[in-house]
């Protein structure tokens, strides 16, 4: 079955990680928390997806920023400072003997609580910091044959309701939206706004080419990606037209190309939007030129903004 862009190669080396669970090292098979612990009862915490690239970890910096803005705003005291989470991150890296083609699932929950309940007071533990590294590498046919996209009904919503800029373990709506596009068949959701405009995706961001300029939404409501501010970076870098606003479907269903991107498979191809064919379909490849040049300068980037240990 289909897993859109998060599809990946199976590797077996995954089977004998050690998980970082509050800076022990544990088996995969017996790595486990607490049925007290807030990410579990109530979905209460924040994370990160890293990946780790010539030894080091890319974009680091940015990715600690959002995590600990996120706890602030969720009065989470995650207990480490940034230097001592990344000192956590490359020992367990070490530990494994990893240094390229890993996928790091970094997550922070409020703690263990003394009973069921959402009052943060009745937390009786320090943070749960967990950290999983998986050999994890984005299914080539999906780089080479893009994915498709349906429009659900499933709403972002406004930040005077649950902050999209929340990077949460609370992630129900982009879930029933990620049911909603697998039951049309596609790969992935496209998600509107309250207003009916473009948003994002139920686990990516969007973007669309129209003669030549990339349009992405005005980032209201959707979360602060690494990767999303990346390609709006080198856009600018380069000299590519690129416009942060509001549009519609009309202008996703006409558009030249579209492309998501996340940290996991960096960008991948939009072939189709609510059955319409993305650009005249003139080309053999599904990658449009401006996609392709913006997926090689992602490259570069990942490999010069690299934190090593």
């Amino acid at each position: 079955m289909s897993t859109g862009t998060h599809e990946y190669v199976d590797d077996p080396r995954n089977a004998n990680i050690l998980i970082s669970i509050n800076g022990d090292l544990v088996p995969r098979a017996e790595a486990t928390v607490s049925v007290f612990d807030s990410g579990f009862i109530l979905g209460d915490g924040i994370w990160e997806g890293l990946r780790c690239v010539n030894g080091g970890i890319a974009f680091l910096g940015a990715h600690l920023r959002r995590l600990y803005d996120g706890a602030k705003a969720l009065d989470l005291d995650i207990g480490l400072s940034k230097e001592q989470m990344i000192d956590r991150l490359f020992a367990c890296l070490a530990a494994n003997q990893m240094s390229d083609g890993v996928h790091i699932r970094l997550m922070v929950t409020r703690g263990i609580k003394a009973t069921p309940y959402q009052d943060p007071r009745v937390t009786i533990s320090p943070a749960t910091v967990v950290i999983i590294p998986e050999y994890k590498a984005p299914k080539p046919d999906v780089l080479d044959t893009g994915v498709r996209l349906f429009t659900v009904h499933v709403r972002r919503t406004a930040p005077d309701m649950q902050d999209q800029k929340l990077n949460s373990h609370s992630k129900l709506n982009c879930i029933l939206a990620c049911i909603q596009a697998t039951k049309a068949g596609a790969d992935e959701a496209l998600m509107l706004d309250p207003d009916g405009c473009v948003a994002t995706c139920n686990s990516t961001h969007f973007f669309i080419v129209r003669d030549g300029e990339v349009w992405t939404s005005d980032g209201t409501y959707c979360l602060g990606g690494i990767t999303r501010g990346n390609i709006i970076r080198a856009c600018r870098e380069n000299n590519i037209a690129i416009h942060e606003k509001r549009f519609s479907l009309v202008d996703v269903y006409g558009a030249d190309e579209a492309f998501v991107t996340g940290t996991f498979a960096g960008l991948v191809p939009v072939t189709e939007v609510d059955g319409r064919q993305i650009g005249d379909g003139s080309s053999a490849s599904t990658t449009g030129p401006l996609t392709g040049k913006l997926q090689g300068l992602y490259k570069e980037m990942a490999v010069r903004d690299v934190v090593h240990p």
